[in-house]
């Protein structure tokens, strides 16, 4: 038989003439079949072309149809039941027509159940064992063989009935189930059995289940009538959710006088207080005993139990539905009252019993007022902070330094973080009149130092003057308790007079850095800030409009609309008579600054910029532009200033905050926002190089190396007409 059916599925053949053995799919010349030949179809029911063409795996992926049924199976060798009725699932799965067939274990069943069929392609019952089931085969209220067992299809599921009717399958009506003869007679069986004691089955599993863990939480108060002092006690009262406990613990001050125990009450179901008092033990049982006998048989004792438990007692325990805010609960002879609760406690009475009451009831006495801590005056030894730590206890520390703020303000690349400006004495010496220093402010820690130009022919060598560190504002009195008075970076400005030590500066002028600094940071520079500086003169100057029209026209002969920076200056502080410090006045004509188009020249800057991006390696132009590009959600082709300059951040340019600062101005058009195309084209070495320079015009201002010279920008026509017209509207 073997031999036999090894010759039906295999055929000889011939190659390169040698004969071989092929397979049974393999046609005859010329693709003709050979005699007795069947060939499996090469498509689907379906002609190709139509649907999808996804691969199966695809289209169908987690697809499966399910469909309900079941087997009957016979019973050898026992009279209970004769056979058995089986009920299973058939799975089949579209991606691969594969079916799997599983049974839903049952119980005690005492038959292994689970998988029946493991999935798999299943042939077709004989004589088509070599086909394979397709969809086609598979509908309700029929009939299928699976390995020589005969399974009926009573029902499917709605995913399967729609998915049918979409493919053109008739469905029949669904079959009745049948039911286990054996497993019904075993049911009847169950249920007309009684138990000879009636135990009572109390199932607390699925309490604990859901709740385990859950705990509502209830601050009390006790008002103790016995005690001494006829103090409150504070209580936390804990409601355990998972068996309907409580503990309670009390809440012990400091120095009360009174021992610590871990528990005010143990967790236990905590009874009502009944009318009668307390039950005496043995009145609450959990059965009752209506009669004993004696040994009578075997030398066993036998007893009878009451099924209506007559005479017994119930006893009430406090529930989670008996605890509110407001209630008094009586514990052991105890009044408790219940004043608050936590956030879960009242999310639980919010969503199971529908309160949204949860007024707390005041029980607290209110506390005393602190006493102001008095520290003893600074004895001039050390400085105060060190002074103030010892006063704070038994052990002296060091004072604390301010890390997050000196990690912010530290010297990172180009950023120093440190405000310069130029100053000179107040004095009437004629010698010290032209002295020149440089005061530096660290905004690191607060520290200010201060140099002296050296100027030749003076007899003054010049260097450091004073000292890094913290000064103190000037007029304080020297041992007091307060902490004193330092200044800090909004005491320094343009303009300012200041009193370091016993010498008093008037600061004259900046650099860049400063001035750009206390612009970028305006909410924290006043004198800096344009919106206030417009508003302040806005409110001088608002009721004298024509006037004050007329006295810039008079200074523009030439209708230009540009003037000079010392006319415009001296105009400020007629018009504010002395109320605008220098260093406002400075803000109003950079901010409205006419700069020469190449006053450092272009050309230049640019060589010099990409001078440094070459050196550095630096070729992210592409990526560069596409982030503004990203940034210009309108599409313009233009970004703010500000905008710019923090990407050009982000990608780490290694060019100087004050040289990108003069590279962005380059490229502003009228409205001051920068065309960001231009400006990357410009920097990009590789495709737009500028060529090397022979001779350097203007040095590029190193701020670590400014002695106090005026700025390498410096502010020289002001646009009048833009500021008045920011001050009265434009005019008609």
């Amino acid at each position: 038989v073997g031999q036999e059916k090894f010759h039906k599925s295999q055929h000889w053949g011939f190659c390169n003439n040698v004969a071989m053995l092929v397979g049974e799919n393999k046609p005859g010349i010329g693709g003709e079949p050979l005699p007795g030949q069947k060939l499996k179809p090469k498509y689907s029911v379906f002609p190709r072309g139509m649907g999808s063409d996804a691969p199966a795996w695809v289209a169908f992926d987690k697809q499966v149809l399910s469909f309900d049924a079941y087997f009957g199976e016979e019973v050898p060798d026992k009279n209970q039941e004769l056979y058995r009725v089986r009920h299973c699932k058939i799975y089949f799965y579209l991606e691969d027509d594969t079916i799997q067939v599983i049974e839903p274990k049952v119980k005690n069943s005492g038959i292994t159940q689970g998988t029946i069929v493991r999935r798999h392609r299943i042939p077709l019952p004989p004589p088509h064992e070599d086909q394979f089931y397709t969809i086609d085969d598979f509908n309700i209220n029929i009939e299928v063989i699976l390995y020589a067992r005969r399974y009926k299809i009573i029902d499917c599921d709605q995913f399967t009935k729609d998915f049918l009717r979409r493919m053109g399958v008739r469905l029949n009506p669904p079959a009745g189930r049948p039911d286990d003869p054996y497993t019904k007679e075993r049911q009847k069986i169950l249920d007309n059995m009684k138990p000879l004691r009636p135990y009572e089955r109390i199932d607390t599993l699925k309490q604990f289940l859901e709740h385990d863990g859950h705990v509502l939480r209830f601050f009390c108060v006790w008002d103790d009538p016995g005690s001494m002092f006829h103090d409150p006690r504070e209580l936390v009262l804990h409601y355990y959710l998972a068996d309907d406990t409580i503990d309670i613990k009390e809440i012990i001050p400091i120095n009360s006088g009174r021992d610590a125990v871990p528990l005010f009450l143990k967790r236990d179901k905590l009874p009502k207080y009944a009318p009668t008092g307390l039950y005496q033990p043995g009145t609450i049982t959990s059965r009752t005993v209506l009669n004993v006998f004696g040994k009578l048989v075997g030398n066993r004792s036998r007893y009878i139990l009451d099924n209506r438990k007559t005479g017994a007692v119930h006893q009430d325990f406090y529930r989670d539905s008996d605890l509110k805010i407001g209630e008094v609960i009586n514990v052991w002879g105890r009044k408790i009252t219940l004043c608050d609760c936590d956030e879960f406690t009242k999310e639980y009475y919010r969503t199971k019993y529908g309160i949204e009451d949860f007024t707390p009831v005041p029980y607290k006495a209110p506390s005393p007022p602190k006493p102001e801590k008095k520290l003893p005056p600074y004895t001039g030894f050390g400085s105060e902070e060190d002074s103030l730590c010892s006063c704070m206890g038994l052990l002296p520390k060091p004072p604390q330094k301010d890390l997050k703020k000196f990690m912010e303000k530290d010297r990172s690349g180009t950023e120093s973080n440190i405000l310069r400006f130029l100053a000179k004495l107040v004095t009437d010496s004629p010698i010290d009149k032209d002295r020149k220093f440089v005061i530096s402010y660290f905004l690191s820690d607060d520290t200010i130092s201060v140099f002296e130009h050296a100027q030749r022919n003076t007899g003054i060598l010049g260097g450091k003057f004073l000292e890094r560190g913290r000064i103190k504002k000037p007029g304080q009195e020297l041992f007091k308790s307060e902490p004193s008075e330092y200044f800090t970076a909004q005491s320094l400005f343009v303009g300012a007079r200041v009193c370091f030590h016993g010498h008093n500066f008037r600061l004259v002028d900046a650099d860049e850095y400063t001035f750009n600094y206390m612009e970028k940071h305006a909410n924290e520079f006043s004198v800096a800030d344009i919106g206030v500086i417009l508003k302040k003169l806005k409110d001088i100057v608002e009721p004298r409009s024509r006037e004050i029209r007329e006295v810039f026209a008079a200074t523009d002969p030439a209708h230009t609309k540009v003037i000079e920076y010392e006319p415009f200056r001296n105009l400020i502080v007629s018009i504010t008579d002395g109320t605008f410090s220098e260093h406002e006045i400075m803000t109003l004509g950079r901010y409205y600054s006419v700069r020469d188009e190449y006053e450092m020249d272009r050309h230049f800057l640019l060589a010099v910029a990409q001078e440094k991006l070459k050196k550095n390696s630096f070729e992210s132009f592409e990526q560069l532009s596409a982030v503004l590009t990203y940034n210009d959600r309108e599409k313009r082709g233009v970004l703010p200033h500000e905008i710019c300059r923090t990407v050009c951040k982000s990608f780490k340019l290694p060019v100087a905050d004050d040289d990108l600062q003069a590279l962005l101005t380059m490229f502003e058009d009228d409205h001051k926002q920068v065309e960001y195309k231009k400006f990357v084209d410009g920097l990009n070495w590789r495709e737009n190089q500028i060529p090397a320079f022979q001779k350097i015009k203007a040095p590029l201002k190193n701020e670590d190396a400014w002695n106090g010279q005026p700025p390498s920008l410096p502010v020289k026509g002001i646009k009048y007409v833009t500021l008045l017209d920011d001050l009265f509207g434009t005019e008609q």
